[in-house]
């Protein structure tokens, strides 16, 4: 049977659409954490404070406002973690995403955030360029794994106590949280990592460090399932819920 055709439970969109929307999601949540970084690099240039304070915030605002427009078609995903995730948490029950789906969704989201680089840097007139920031620190790394971890836990923790309606508020404000609290500055995502090599900005991450970065979210993904699980056993029948429910009246 034709992958694109199947609509597995709590997805009523086709797989076209929903990978529309995690295209678009992710690419608009990079641009804005890219812009946002240029914008406050200009805005405050004496002060990095100031200037973490400025993307921050721009990205709290932005990802809730992605995930309530995008969310009722795709859940809202954004990030290769939540979607293997959504499919590992949500197997044993037959909910969440079919594995034939977790690689799509992972393509659209890498595919945007690269995209949503190139258009961040094009808004700012930025030549792109790849990253030479290096970030790849044992600190920097422990930082990516709790800030993964908690990101996890707190999407399938929302949904399984029945929450999944304040998951745009919730998340917008755990990563905004994050961004200050781990030494990483939070990007617990791999396709916004690999998105954000491509500016050479206030936001950027050398190629060299993407790698261990990646390595660090899928640990901390792994540490978020163990813990949401010893919390949460049945979060497994409601994989369909994260990282919003799916609205049953888009299937038309």
């Amino acid at each position: 049977m034709n992958t694109f055709a199947q609509r597995p439970a709590g997805h009523s969109a086709p797989l076209p659409r929903r990978l529309l929307a995690e295209f678009l999601g992710t690419g608009l949540l990079t641009a804005v954490v890219i812009g946002s970084g240029i914008a406050a690099q200009r805005l405050s240039p004496s002060d990095v404070g100031l200037q973490l304070l400025e993307n921050s915030t721009a990205t709290v605002l932005g990802l809730a406002v992605l995930i309530l427009t995008f969310g009722p078609v795709s859940g809202a995903h954004f990030n290769p973690v939540v979607s293997a995730a959504d499919w590992f948490v949500g197997r044993s029950a037959g909910a969440g995403l079919p594995l034939a789906e977790v690689g799509w969704y992972a393509l659209a989201q890498i595919v945007g955030a690269i995209g949503g680089a190139v258009l961040a840097d094009a808004m700012f007139t930025v030549p792109v360029a790849v990253s030479q920031t290096q970030r790849a620190t044992p600190g920097h790394l422990l930082g990516e794994i709790v800030a993964t971890a908690g990101l996890i836990l707190l999407i399938f923790a929302l949904a399984r106590s029945g929450r999944g309606a304040a998951g745009a508020a919730a998340v917008g404000a755990y990563i905004g949280s994050a961004y200050w609290f781990t030494s990483s500055t939070s990007f617990a995502n791999p396709a916004v990592t690999i998105g954000r090599m491509f500016t050479d900005t206030f936001a950027g991450i050398a190629p060299a460090s993407v790698l261990p970065f990646i390595a660090a979210q899928v640990a901390g993904c792994a540490v978020g399932i163990a813990v949401l699980l010893a919390l949460y056993p049945a979060a497994s029948a409601t994989a369909d819920d994260v990282v919003v429910p799916a609205a049953d009246a888009l299937e038309s």
